[in-house]
């Protein structure tokens, strides 16, 4: 989701880019042709060494997460599903020079988020600011940076919930990260993910979620743009040396961090329909699936591919019988819920929510971040102030959310 001071620019495209109703074939995946680019040789998985004492910045605690099967599974085996929030800022205030984070990070406001029956924390990263690089300010960024991140982890952690940390904002070259980009940059991505995987890597109650909406050929559902997603190079609708998923996951994974990773495919993290034909190879057998669905008004009300029943049916439903999927984002820009409660579509729908419950899918509401509900076309916004007062488009969330804690819907 494209936030803070850059406007939010998801499928309003020209009309050969627009989303529309999708044909036929949009949902059957069809075979995936060979990739132009051929994948480096598949990642093997470093040993992680056993520290001699554990670091700072790793919690000293029991919770941790892992994929078995199309299942997450927590520290003694039994299924989770990470439900929660996201929490949006730490892409880029740093990089504006205002702080580490848009409004209170604080144990309170963690614990606001906690008593919504919240299970998991995404968090959004920005690559210049960590790796302290273009300009940004030292205070904001590097080691700074990090330990910002590192601490607020830690206490989301001791609050009983799972972080999810992702790459968000990223610019090739010596650009400021300060916006979304097609794809992740070569220059810097794997880098990122090295620093990343080598700081969490000890935390397994951390995932990691490579990039946050790739959206290359143009913002189109193709083999081209599948392929880019997966093995980066020169990538159609992309004008820098991409980085794709597949070296991302050999970064991670040379640093011996077995942390499970989430992998969005193209339109923004919207499709799911070739991700098992171009979803990298991991020695550790730890990726989960990613996507984001969002829903405009009631006049409408489509926004991403994957909004209506239909899709859910043919894309969703079977790869969740082999892989874990996470609607790493869901949100509705008339800070409603009616539409994703399906409802306030015509024809009406099942809920996304009890669809998701029902196969056990997990899905995070964008975003924490207090705008009052005042300007949901540009960033749905789940709370009115950080003690947890919703919105009207919060208050689907938080409720649904209740409902399964009240009864162990978990």
């Amino acid at each position: 989701m494209l936030v803070g001071a850059y406007l939010a620019v998801w499928f309003s495209f020209a009309p050969a880019q627009a989303l529309v109703p999708a044909p036929p074939t949009t949902h059957a995946a069809p075979p995936a042709p060979p990739a132009t680019q051929v994948p480096a040789p598949d990642p093997v998985l470093a040993p992680a060494p056993a520290p001699t004492h554990r670091p700072a910045h790793v919690p000293d605690r029991k919770l941790s997460i892992s994929i078995s099967a199309n299942h997450f599974v927590d520290q003694d085996g039994a299924t989770v599903r990470l439900l929660g929030v996201n929490r949006s800022g730490t892409q880029y205030a740093c990089a504006e020079g205002t702080g580490f984070f848009d409004g209170p990070a604080d144990n309170s406001s963690i614990a606001s988020i906690r008593k919504w029956g919240a299970t998991a924390v995404r968090i959004n990263g920005n690559e210049d600011c960590w790796l302290g690089i273009n300009g940004v300010q030292a205070k904001y960024s590097g080691a700074n940076y990090r330990a910002a991140i590192g601490d607020y982890v830690n206490r989301i952690n001791a609050h009983g919930m799972y972080a999810i940390f992702d790459l968000h904002h990223s610019a090739p070259g010596t650009m400021l990260a300060t916006g979304q980009q097609p794809m992740a940059d070569r220059d810097h991505a794997p880098a990122y993910w090295r620093g990343v995987a080598n700081y969490f890597k000890y935390n397994h109650a951390v995932l990691f979620d490579l990039y946050n909406e790739p959206y290359p050929d143009s913002n189109h559902d193709t083999a081209a743009a599948w392929a880019c997603v997966r093995d980066g190079g020169a990538c159609p609708g992309v004008n820098f040396t991409a980085a794709g998923m597949q070296e991302l996951v050999r970064a991670v994974r040379a640093t011996g961090a077995r942390n499970p990773i989430l992998i969005g495919g193209p339109q923004y993290a919207g499709d799911l329909d070739r991700w098992t034909a171009y979803k990298p190879a991991d020695p550790a057998n730890q990726l989960a699936a990613s996507v984001h669905i969002y829903y405009n008004t009631p006049a409408n009300p489509e926004w991403a591919p994957c909004d209506y029943l239909s899709c859910w049916t043919a894309t969703m439903a079977p790869l969740a019988a082999t892989t874990p999927i996470v609607i790493g984002e869901v949100g509705e820009h008339d800070c409603d819920y009616d539409l994703i409660y399906g409802r306030g579509l015509s024809p009406t729908q099942p809920s996304l929510l009890d669809w998701a419950d029902q196969h056990g899918i997990s899905y995070l509401g964008w975003s924490w971040i207090a705008n009052g509900g005042s300007n949901c076309a540009e960033e749905p916004s789940l709370i009115s102030d950080y003690s947890g007062t919703p919105t009207r488009f919060g208050l689907g969330i938080r409720s649904h959310l209740l409902s399964l804690r009240a009864g162990a819907g978990r």
